[in-house]
């Protein structure tokens, strides 16, 4: 690998931009549908799986970006490294057999056609589809447009889910939440009885962005300039955008003093980004989202599906205006459609890199943006071919992929530790509090894959 100086970083506000693209990403899935689904019908005692599932996932995606930052190279081309041939072709099959299920838009498409009060049929998801499609495909540069889309939405509905949880929500109400940070439950410790052990290991890999889709961060943080990550190059569009040198191989830095003193600031700043965007954003959007389900409908309705999400507006709408109850599935439906809009971005990104991994001879670095759009509208053909055979049950199609994409991280978190722990010395390398969460988090999720494997057959 080449080297080269570590480029000294900007100003925090300036670096701000890849953890918004990660929350967006779980937004629409963990976010508005699983926790709030499951606090709705189990209380506030499980919220302590949010928590957990989003700091298991703050560790993974900073060893993520460790590697992108030192390397300047994406971990798909490191773990090719250790893993040969084998490493591309599992990630393309295990981004897009867990993500070709469309549950997320189907969801979105739901919550319209009610806002609309117009009958849901599947024909409404697939013109969302189209509409992603297009908007990814003219935007001049990829990573701008999807960092620009998360920003406004994010700074719009985030403070409106707070505002309305901190109106709603009583003392009582924020006690039982503070004790289901502690897995104390109302008559359950951790786990109620009769709870589905499938969609809670889905909830718990959706406490973020979930699956592979945290390996995209390694994508996000290059075209945003971070470390050597700034010398490899930006995917733009085929259409609109002109057309940047890509560089799959990373270079690293030389190991001078100043490169270690500025690569200290570098991972000091790059936490402080990730923890305040996506970790501390994303569990209170979580968590607030939750509340605002328990106050409003625990022990009030027997809704299964996304149905809880009408009843819960229309409570909304009887505790407030019916404007607020309106806004609340408007923003709804908007994050869903957020969320489909990033994980195609990101599933392409991971699928086109692989294949060009798998086969740089064959495939070219140079025409990656051409594989990026043929894995885009092949993702969404696959997702109309799946609508036109019936499967259109939003919870349904979620809950598939959030299992799935739960067996994808148990797999790759074990290779993120190896690979940092292989490619680097101190003080590049993750330490023993790292290395111990990372750990931990892969015996987690391996035993509640197998336990949720057994109660399935």
């Amino acid at each position: 690998m080449n080297s080269g100086n570590l480029p000294r970083p900007p100003k925090l506000i300036k670096m701000l931009g890849p953890s918004f693209i990660l929350l967006g990403l779980g937004l629409g899935s963990g976010e508005i549908i699983l926790w709030p689904y499951l606090t709705s019908k189990y209380g506030m005692g499980i919220i302590w799986g949010a928590l957990l599932g989003i700091t298991f996932q703050f560790f993974i995606n900073m060893e993520i970006e460790r590697y992108t930052l030192i390397t300047g190279e994406s971990v798909f081309v490191g773990l090719e490294k250790h893993l040969g041939k084998f490493s591309p072709i599992w990630f393309i099959f295990s981004t897009f057999i867990p993500w070709i299920w469309p549950g997320i838009i189907a969801t979105s498409g739901t919550i319209l056609a009610n806002l609309l009060n117009i009958n849901y049929s599947s024909i409404i998801p697939v013109i969302l589809l189209f509409l992603i499609g297009i908007l990814l495909t003219l935007g001049p540069v990829v990573y701008k447009t999807q960092e620009n889309f998360q920003k406004i939405l994010i700074t719009l509905g985030v403070p409106f889910i707070f505002i309305l949880t901190f109106y709603l929500a009583d003392p009582t109400d924020w006690q039982f939440l503070f004790k289901g940070l502690t897995g104390q439950g109302n008559g359950y410790l951790f786990l109620p009885a009769g709870i589905s052990l499938a969609t809670l290991l889905g909830a718990f890999a959706y406490s973020g962005a979930g699956g592979n889709l945290n390996l995209a961060q390694s994508f996000y943080i290059k075209e945003k300039g971070y470390g050597m990550g700034k010398y490899s190059g930006r995917l733009t569009s085929i259409l609109t955008g002109r057309k940047e040198k890509i560089e799959l191989r990373g270079k690293t830095f030389n190991k001078t003093l100043n490169n270690f003193k500025l690569f200290k600031i570098w991972w000091k700043k790059i936490n402080l980004e990730h923890f305040s965007i996506f970790w501390l954003t994303g569990l209170l959007t979580m968590v607030f989202l939750s509340l605002l389900s328990f106050v409003t409908i625990f022990g009030k309705s027997s809704e299964e599906g996304i149905n809880f999400l009408f009843k819960e507006a229309s409570l909304i709408s009887l505790k407030t205006i019916p404007l607020v109850g309106t806004l609340f599935l408007v923003f709804s439906s908007l994050m869903l459609f957020s969320t489909q809009f990033s994980v195609f971005d990101a599933t392409s990104r991971i699928m086109s890199e692989n294949l060009i991994i798998l086969s740089p001879k064959k495939f070219r670095i140079g025409n990656l943006r051409n594989y990026y759009y043929m894995f885009l509208w092949f993702q969404i053909f696959a997702g109309i071919v799946i609508f036109s055979f019936g499967i259109s049950e939003p919870f349904k199609l979620v809950t598939i992929g959030a299992i799935l994409n739960a067996f994808a991280m148990f797999f790759y978190t074990l290779l993120i530790l190896i690979l940092n722990n292989l490619s680097f010395k101190k003080p590049l390398k993750p330490g023993i509090i790292r290395n111990s969460v990372l750990f931990i988090a892969f015996i987690f999720y391996g035993v509640f894959c197998t336990i949720t494997l057994i109660n399935i057959f």
